[in-house]
């Protein structure tokens, strides 16, 4: 029981888990800010990462216009809505259905 007692009450042992108490809950930047900025560090990474295959399509998608006419005609029908001489276009619009309560 003296050596019990002795272990609890060295100077030494006091200042550790005292500063390991700190450092965990009372610091500036305890453990769940850190675990909070790795959790948004994880999702810019995510988005990082989304962003440049976007981009890296969109340079796919501009070279391919700039050299096959074929698809430049195609986005234009398709976003523009542009017809040749001679053409009828009809437009289909999906219309939202009501749901009765």
């Amino acid at each position: 029981m003296k050596k019990f007692a002795s272990i609890i009450t060295n100077k030494y042992l006091i200042a550790i888990c005292f500063f390991i108490v700190w450092m965990l809950f009372f610091d500036q930047r305890d453990v769940f800010y850190v675990m909070e900025q790795r959790q948004k560090l994880k999702e810019l990474e995510h988005k990082k990462h989304y962003y440049e295959t976007e981009i890296e399509k969109a340079k796919k998608d501009l070279s391919d216009l700039q050299n096959n006419p074929d698809a430049l005609e195609k986005f234009a029908r398709e976003h523009y809505i542009m017809k040749r001489d001679g053409e009828d276009i009809y437009i289909i619009e999906q219309s939202k259905e009501i749901s009765k309560k």
